[in-house]
């Protein structure tokens, strides 16, 4: 009796202890679209878009499906229901009860599978290989946003109110999706982070407008003293691993005009090393958690800026050279729309700055970086309280 006692209390802590399958699904849907939308990028410099059935795009949506399925029963489960675990972390929203985080995903994956027709016809109509701004495509990105922060806010809220080894365990999954928001932001920067403008300050505004937020407000609410590192980490995986496996599958142009001989998928250009400034601010953070929010924001953004620009900008001018002409690194690899006297052909940096031009837009991204933080160690913070 006391063998069997001692086995069903040991069965209920271990189900205390395991993370809700609803939350392994947004995590799951946020890894479909990230994956889908650089093998979509992919897709586009080595074949075109030859038709909306690409396994590319089905990955894309497939995360609008993942995430309407299990927020829509999340929601219609404790509207109906009413499970008094699931009506204690909900919000009413027109009359249906749900977790606040079940609401923005369920939407943003209506969002996501509403914009699919209408790009499909948007490029019959436009053309197959159009440019990434575009109605239906901003629909979609708005969809994509709202499904990830969607899942930051189940997740957060989650690991808020549970406690041990449960604990533990969202902390993880929610470092996990904070290197999958991350990936997914630098992808929507990634017109102005190529590695040929790595010279210019352009490339380092973009990336002062919001990435340093990722970092501080990842470190407040996982409550994880390197989880800007540990995102950081994920992200340059996430690229790596992709550079070394697209090359792996045979692709071929099916649209005009070919200016590259293309026999196999193209993958991304190598990831910023934003890990280095992400373990600089880790540091900065565990030395300052008694400091007044603006006097640490003030210190992190420059500290930020300034060591990415001290990576970065070496790093840069090797992409440029032979030695980078490898399967890690990658920088040999060209889309076949780029013509032969392309920058990036010829491995040179577009429009590099100097001088003062140059220190003018480093001092504007410094301000941008100090307001980010700011912005993420406020968010972080506020996310700590959240329980719904």
């Amino acid at each position: 009796m006391a063998t069997a006692t001692i086995s069903s209390s040991s069965s209920q802590q271990n189900r205390a202890a395991a993370i809700p399958w609803y939350l392994w699904c947004v995590a799951l849907a946020v890894t479909s679209v990230t994956i889908g939308a650089h093998w979509d990028v992919s897709w586009h410099r080595s074949i075109g878009r030859d038709t909306f059935w690409t396994p590319a795009h089905m990955a894309i949506y497939l995360c609008g499906v993942l995430a309407g399925i299990c927020c829509g029963y999340l929601i219609l489960n404790t509207t109906f229901r009413r499970p008094p675990n699931m009506l204690a972390s909900s919000v009413g929203v027109f009359g249906f009860r749900g977790p606040l985080g079940a609401f923005l995903a369920a939407w943003g994956g209506i969002a996501m599978l509403t914009s699919a027709p209408f790009d499909n016809w948007w490029h019959n109509a436009y053309g197959l290989d159009v440019k990434i701004v575009s109605p239906p495509h901003t629909v979609l990105i708005f969809g994509i946003f709202a499904v990830e922060i969607g899942a930051f806010f189940l997740i957060a809220a989650a690991m808020n109110r549970a406690g041990g080894e449960q604990s533990a365990k969202l902390q993880w999954l929610l470092l996990y999706l904070g290197g999958l928001m991350l990936v997914l932001g630098m992808f929507f920067r990634m017109e102005y982070t190529w590695d040929i403008r790595l010279h210019s300050a352009g490339a380092y505004i973009s990336v002062a407008l919001g990435v340093p937020t990722y970092f501080a407000m990842f470190w407040e609410c996982s409550r994880n003293r390197w989880a800007g590192t540990w995102t950081a980490g994920i992200y340059m995986l996430f690229l790596i691993g992709f550079i070394l496996i697209l090359p792996l599958f045979p692709a071929e142009p099916k649209l005009g005009p070919v200016y590259q001989a293309i026999h196999q998928f193209i993958p991304p250009k190598f990831p910023l090393l934003l890990i280095i400034p992400a373990f600089a601010m880790d540091l900065l953070f565990q030395k300052t958690e008694r400091w007044k929010l603006w006097l640490r924001s003030l210190i992190a953004g420059p500290l930020f800026l300034l060591t990415l620009v001290a990576v970065e900008w070496p790093f840069a001018s090797f992409l440029m050279t032979d030695a980078a002409k490898n399967a890690f690194f990658g920088a040999a690899y060209l889309g076949y729309r780029e013509p032969p006297q392309a920058a990036d052909a010829l491995r040179e940096f577009f429009r590099p700055e100097h001088g003062l031009v140059l220190w003018q837009g480093l001092a504007m991204a410094m301000l941008y970086s100090v307001l980010s933080v700011w912005i993420g160690l406020a968010l972080g913070r506020w996310m700590r309280k959240i329980q719904r």
